[in-house]
């Protein structure tokens, strides 16, 4: 059963690294030109979400592992640190010699750059989220703690990073730039942990689920229509919506990983294996398609079609997609696997 659990859980890494590279890919299509597809598609042109879905994913997995468990924390951040830095370090090394070759390396600024993302958002390749993420394991044990107490109250959790975005939003006239740090996705870490200890509310009501993800969709809609993310009327938006778009990601999110986690029907056949695997890989898929998006959109444009039609865009998004899974494989097994095998038990 757990094997079974972390497959479905892989289902939804893989979906969530697919979002974030189409939203790159399309983006090299003119994508801020490109119009919002019909209805349900919307979700694949602001695909940034994916990260909200990571995010949400981690609440609820530490929820789950940690579960009314105490634990060794210095244990449990030296395991955190194993899974992210080796990759990202070697990231770090790619940026290095690029830099060399271009004629700008400057290795104390490049050692600068490393620890300054400790602390803010300044990681290369979608470094900022891992920085989100670390803070979030800071303060994860105190989060689980609050959860254990407040109970009944525990709606006063998630009214905190709503106050401070509307603060935010009202003295500097937006709050889309919060979406960089903690403060623009503690909710959908927060939603997470909440869909874990109330995944009864979930548990066999597809119908449910099904409501809650055709709004979002259709919220998403709506969205992708008026702007998206870059064009609503500009950037940073001053769009209320940002102050509510981690809850509702998080409420969405949440209420589909639990659903899916607990859903008993899901069958392991050669294509549930294969994404479980994409999901595996997903970290990989995550941080390196930087080095190679532009230029795979490049060669399409140039070899293949110049199309800026959003449909056939979605589509060569797939096939593309699947040229990151050799390399994201290579790279779990000579970067990722090796530090995995040195993991210390935090659990007590």
């Amino acid at each position: 059963m757990s094997r079974s659990r972390s497959i479905k859980l892989d289902h939804i890494r893989a979906f969530a690294c697919y979002l974030v590279f189409v939203w790159h890919f399309i983006y090299n299509f003119n994508g801020h030109l490109i119009g919002p597809p019909i209805f349900p598609l919307s979700i694949f042109t602001e695909g940034h979400t994916g990260v909200g879905i990571f995010m949400t994913l981690s609440g609820y997995i530490f929820a789950k592992l940690i579960n009314k468990k105490k634990i060794n924390f210095y244990y449990f951040i030296y395991n955190r640190m194993l899974r992210l830095m080796p990759l990202m370090i070697f990231v770090f090394i790619i940026m290095s010699f690029k830099n060399y070759y271009e004629g700008a390396f400057n290795f104390i600024k490049i050692f600068k750059h490393f620890f300054k993302g400790f602390y803010k958002s300044v990681w290369p390749n979608g470094g900022w989220s891992i920085t989100a993420e670390i803070h979030f394991y800071l303060i994860l044990p105190f989060l689980l703690i609050l959860f254990k107490k407040l109970k009944n109250k525990i709606f006063l959790i998630f009214l905190i990073p709503l106050i401070i975005r509307i603060f935010f939003w009202y003295f500097n006239g937006q709050a889309q730039t919060l979406y960089w740090n903690i403060f623009g996705h503690i909710d959908e870490f927060l939603l997470g942990i909440f869909s874990f200890y109330y995944k009864e509310y979930f548990n066999k009501k597809n119908y449910l689920v099904f409501i809650i993800f055709t709004l979002f969709l259709f919220f998403f809609f709506i969205f992708d229509y008026k702007g998206g993310f870059y064009l609503s009327p500009s950037y940073p938006s001053p769009s209320v919506v940002w102050i509510f778009m981690p809850t509702i990601a998080g409420i969405s999110y949440g209420s589909i990983i639990s659903w899916y986690d607990n859903y008993s029907e899901i069958k392991t056949n050669k294509i549930s294996i294969f994404f479980h695997k994409i999901g595996m890989y997903s970290y990989s898929i995550y941080l390196l398609h930087f080095f190679f998006v532009d230029n795979i959109a490049r060669f399409i444009k140039s070899n293949i079609t110049n199309t800026e039609n959003i449909y056939v865009v979605l589509l060569l998004s797939v096939s593309s997609f699947l040229l990151m899974v050799p390399i994201s494989y290579i790279s779990y097994i000579l970067i990722e696997s090796p530090f995995l095998k040195i993991k210390k038990k935090y659990i007590l």
